[in-house]
């Protein structure tokens, strides 16, 4: 079963500004690299997304760019919940706090958040899911760095601590055998 995992582009962020499940726009103009993620894709699909904003509005142009056979927005593919840390500068988070979780962020939860291993969960879950369905037709996966680095993991059995060897850039499409 062929999947494609796809990055969502470019958001309207600020750099250093930690956006996890903040339903954040998409820097413009995107269509050029829209056009270059379609050039990487089959064209008969299963489309899967995260439902935040950033990922749905690729995943909409994909779905009228491809002959997609269904297309399913899933909750477990948003991004790493940040709980407190949610929109504020990585440098304004009290050391206290960053620290522990920059030292274990695999197990450490963010207050009011999740800890990488509870991502790591919902995103298995999903690609137990989506592998029990076993489809002829190949899955796109519209999602965030952290939920396609965990996919990744799940894929090679990459310890999760080093899951962050996995890059993911904004735009890119990583295809895997599943």
């Amino acid at each position: 079963m062929e999947i494609y995992l796809v990055r969502h582009t470019e958001t309207i962020c600020e750099k250093g500004i930690c956006y996890g499940q903040s339903d954040v726009g998409l820097m413009q103009p995107f269509e050029s690299i829209f056009e270059n993620i379609i050039s990487q894709l089959p064209s008969e699909i299963v489309l899967f997304s995260s439902p935040l904003k950033r990922c749905v509005i690729l995943a909409d142009y994909i779905q009228n760019k491809t002959n997609t056979v269904s297309f399913e927005k899933d909750d477990r593919l948003m991004e790493m919940d940040f709980g407190d840390w949610e929109m504020k500068n990585w440098n304004d988070i009290p050391p206290e706090q960053l620290n522990p979780w920059m030292e274990d962020f695999v197990n450490i939860t963010v207050s009011n958040g999740e800890s990488f291993v509870k991502l790591h969960e919902r995103v298995g879950g999903f690609l137990s899911d989506i592998i029990s369905k076993n489809t002829t037709k190949p899955i796109v996966v519209v999602a965030h760095a952290g939920v396609i680095r965990s996919i990744l993991c799940h894929h090679t059995s990459l310890p999760l601590k080093d899951a962050f060897n996995n890059k993911v850039d904004f735009g890119q499409v990583i295809k895997i055998e599943a």
